[in-house]
């Protein structure tokens, strides 16, 4: 048996070999939350490829291989006892950026092949460097070989090739662009594995549990630590009692050990990782031969430093502590924001406070800076990506000579940090769906930011007021609102497209506490609740006569005057491409549209802020955008318009569309059930966010009350006021059969309508259970249970996508549900009504006990 260090690219490459998975192992089964952590550990080494670093290469794990028994001396074959997880999904990255640059650079696509992924003068199952287990064969094969049309829904590996198609379309985001091929270098040649090759006769199994067998790993803060008192000979007690004992007292082990991190940052190594942080401080103390008594000093003047910045570091975590009033709203406003990314900025900024560099004035301008470039490119909807890298190197890069302030507004503004200016603010104001941007605190943060800005005299303890955002034309627009939005549509624009272009632009929303009475009434039931409001921002929405089209974008332009004066701006004379990043986030969603689904150039449109016509142009002169085919016209045909921009040309579209599992009825249509929504977009870039999981931290169990309407009470309030009796007495059984179960309902608070969650596990307790279903209120259409596919595949036991999938297959045996694969990862909905038919509600039980058995096992499986 022999072990040793390799890398991805050594193991692989030269000579043709093979690569076998036993058929006795389990089939792939990373998802997304293994595909996601190893894509952070890939563009972080991509990262120090750029910067020319040299830095620890990011360990893998263990391979074992065995020879095969159908070895051949020309042609090796190894069996893979371990690693194949990890081997099967390099090879599908490295066949995901093969595909990434077909188009552009064929040569280069043709390289990745023939280096990784083949055998090129071998064929048959030969062919394929990988041949994983046989009911994964065939799958990986066809994204290995192809063609397209073969590369078939479903599955793990389809899922993992989809993962990093659209990881590597996001990447290309102009804010933050990644070279591609960069990451090819970090996947073959900066991520490493300890390659065990056993001999004929070894005991391969005993290897592997070995290697498997781990213990409780030392933090970086306890490694330093350790190291720092086996230096420290001489006052080591001293130093102990006077600076480390209160410093460790005051702050929790991982936050010490970003502090110690914080400390490296602002010293100047402006590109450590956390994970490093042991290693980079103590080469800092030995790096030039210091002697013992230097390092002890070194060590000691080190501590008192870290004992010094403990005290502002605290600031940032709890900012009550800070004195300034002005710097301590700054503060809050970034503790409410979740900024931690900015910890780098701030603490120069109160070190430099604290040495007498600036006063708090000036801090708390240069804060507003900070926040500022955060909330902008918020509602702009800039990538997040390059945050830690902006933030992390501003005090190394800060300018020397001008005030400190002004050297932070400067070094934001620069080139390629995209802080949006106020022509861009106000455009997105006006158009974009700001309700899908950001987190909903943060969206809540801005709008509360707004409300502040009216000055009232009595001004509303927002601590203590349970506020949420609500959409003023409601979401499930009524017959009356449809036919008030008609009178404002314009140039052949439907009164449903409109609706979508603005129901979730700023100037639609605004926060009350009484979102569940507003719901979808029509506006002159809203004037009356939204009068009796504290916020102003409410009164003024209640002054005006109407609410549609032109009295939402007068409402836009009003706020966006507003925030432009609380935010304040970058520089001027810095280039922009604003523009780019628009259509950046649209290519970015089409390439995760799912197997089975298509989208409309209006549902396109309103995703990204923009119109119907100008995504039709773009898609038709740009050339290598994926699956832009699957862009249809609203009645679900291909655009007259539409040509191929790349190799494709030539290849009838609906045929393609159904390669790609897209239905057409007889009149040639797509068909409706398949189209995704901009809200639908929306949750494929959104992934499992804390507001977008269907409500879960916000569930509670009802207990009875005396005097006051409880949630379940309103739930079925509202619930009846839409569905006939008999659907509500079929939702009341289907609570009590799920009682029976074991479950217990949850009522969320919801931030737009009040709902029911069918939950597991402890009773109260939010994010430690699970549930399935989620029902609302209809509001004039009719009551729904979502199905929360989204969320539950990152939660065991049905993070495997098989399991999703049974669930969708049971469901669609109830008559009238039909929802089709292709919504598999998203949160498709389907009428209560459905349960008033016997047959319905006993299917719809037994899936339920299928669900509830699942989760049961879900340790013994």
């Amino acid at each position: 048996m022999q072990a040793k260090e390799t890398l991805f690219a050594d193991l692989v490459q030269g000579r043709a070999q093979q690569f076998q998975v036993p058929l006795y192992q389990r089939t792939y089964s990373w998802t997304e939350k293994q595909l996601a952590q190893l894509w952070s550990d890939i563009l972080e080494q991509a990262d120090l490829l750029e910067s020319g670093e040299k830095a620890n290469t990011h360990f893998l794990g263990s391979v074992v291989l065995a020879p095969s028994p159908q070895n051949e001396p020309t042609f090796p074959r190894w069996l893979i006892v371990d690693g194949q997880q990890r081997l099967t999904t390099l090879s599908l990255a490295l066949a995901a950026i093969r595909d990434h640059v077909a188009d552009a650079e064929p040569d280069e696509a043709e390289r990745i092949d023939e280096e990784y992924l083949i055998n090129k003068r071998k064929s048959g199952g030969d062919h394929f460097r990988l041949l994983p287990t046989q009911a994964d064969r065939a799958q990986f094969a066809a994204f290995v070989r192809g063609p397209l049309s073969e590369q078939a829904a479903g599955g793990a590996v389809a899922a993992a090739y989809g993962f990093f198609r659209r990881k590597l379309v996001a990447a290309a985001d102009p804010a933050a662009p990644q070279d591609v091929f960069r990451i090819e270098q970090a996947i073959t040649s900066r991520l490493t594995l300890v390659a065990v090759t056993a001999e004929r006769g070894d005991n391969v199994h005993r290897i592997f549990e070995s290697l498997n067998n781990t213990g409780l790993k030392l933090s970086q803060a306890d490694l330093l630590r350790n190291y720092l008192f086996m230096k420290l000979r001489a006052h080591s007690e001293h130093v102990y009692e006077t600076y480390w004992l209160p410093l460790q007292d005051s702050l929790s082990n991982d936050e010490l050990e970003q502090l110690m991190w914080l400390q490296l940052v602002l010293d100047g190594d402006d590109r450590v990782r956390r994970q490093d942080l042991y290693a980079a401080q103590q080469q800092r103390f030995e790096r030039g031969g210091a002697n013992q008594r230097e390092i002890e000093a070194d060590i000691e003047a080190y501590i008192r430093e870290l004992y010094r910045r403990g005290a502002l570091f605290r600031r940032l975590l709890h900012p009550e502590e800070e004195p300034d009033e002005a710097v301590r709203a700054h503060l809050r406003r970034l503790d409410t924001w979740q900024a931690q990314v900015t910890y780098p900025a701030l603490m120069l900024l109160l070190d430099r406070r604290e040495r007498g560099d600036l006063d708090s004035s000036d801090t708390a301008r240069a804060m507003s800076y900070i926040e500022s470039f955060l909330v902008r490119r918020m509602m702009c909807r800039v990538p997040t990506n390059n945050l830690n890298r902006i933030f992390q190197a501003v005090p190394g890069q800060l300018p020397l000579d001008v005030h400190i302030a002004d050297g932070l507004h400067q070094l934001l503004s620069a080139e390629n940090r995209f802080w949006p200016d106020d022509d861009e603010l106000r455009e997105k104001i006006g158009n974009a769906p700001f309700y899908q941007y950001g987190r909903w605190h943060q969206r809540k943060m801005v709008l509360q930011r707004l409300e502040e800005s009216y000055e009232h005299p009595e001004p509303v303890d927002f601590t203590a007021a349970q506020l949420t955002i609500e959409h003023v034309m409601p979401q499930s627009p009524s017959d009356e609102w449809l036919r008030m939005l008609s009178e404002d549509a314009t140039d052949g624009e439907s009164a449903e497209d409109l609706h979508a272009r603005l129901q979730h632009t700023l100037g639609n929303l605004t926060l009350t506490a009484v979102n569940s009475e507003l719901s979808n009434h029509p506006f002159k039931r809203k004037q009356d609740l939204l009068q009796g409001s504290h916020l102003e921002m409410n009164r003024r929405i209640a002054a005006t006569e109407r609410w549609g089209a032109k009295e939402i974008r007068a409402r836009a332009d009003e706020l966006a005057d507003r925030a432009i004066a609380l935010w304040p701006a970058p520089l001027r004379g810095v280039g922009r491409a604003e523009r780019s990043r628009d259509w950046h986030l649209a290519h970015q969603v089409l390439a995760a549209l799912p197997h089975g689904t298509w989208t409309s150039y209006g549902d396109l449109a309103a995703f990204i802020g923009s119109g119907a016509q100008a995504v039709g142009n773009h898609l038709a002169n740009t050339p290598g955008v994926a699956n832009a085919y699957r862009v249809l016209t609203s009645e679900g045909r291909v655009s007259d318009g539409f040509r191929w921009t790349s190799q494709d040309a030539g290849e009838d579209v609906r045929t393609r569309l159904a390669a790609d599992g897209v239905r057409f009825a007889a009149n040639g249509a797509a068909d409706p059930a398949q189209r995704l929504s901009a809200d639908d977009l929306a949750l494929l870039v959104a992934g499992t966010d804390d507001d977008q999981a269907g409500g879960a931290d916000t569930a509670q169990h009802t207990p009875e009350s005396q005097g006051e309407e409880t949630r379940a009470d309103r739930f079925f309030r509202q619930l009846a006021a839409d569905d006939s009796p008999e659907t509500v007495d079929a939702v009341r059984a289907l609570f009590t059969h799920w009682e029976e179960l074991g479950g217990w309902i949850g009522h969320g608070a919801g931030h737009v309508t009040t709902s029911a969650l069918l939950m597991l596990g402890e009773a109260g307790a939010p994010g430690r259970g699970i549930w399935p279903l989620t029902l609302y209120p209809g509001w004039g259409r009719g009551g729904t249970a979502e199905v929360v596919f989204q969320y539950l595949a990152t939660r065991d036991p049905f993070a495997d996508r098989t399991l999703r999938a049974e669930l969708l297959k049971r469901l669609n045996e109830l008559d009238g549900v039909d929802i089709p694969e292709g919504k598999l990862e998203l949160r498709p909905s389907f009428r209560l009504s459905v349960l008033e038919k016997d047959r319905n509600h006993e299917l719809l039980v037994e899936t339920l006990t299928w669900f509830r058995d699942r989760w049961a096992s879900r340790n013994t499986d």
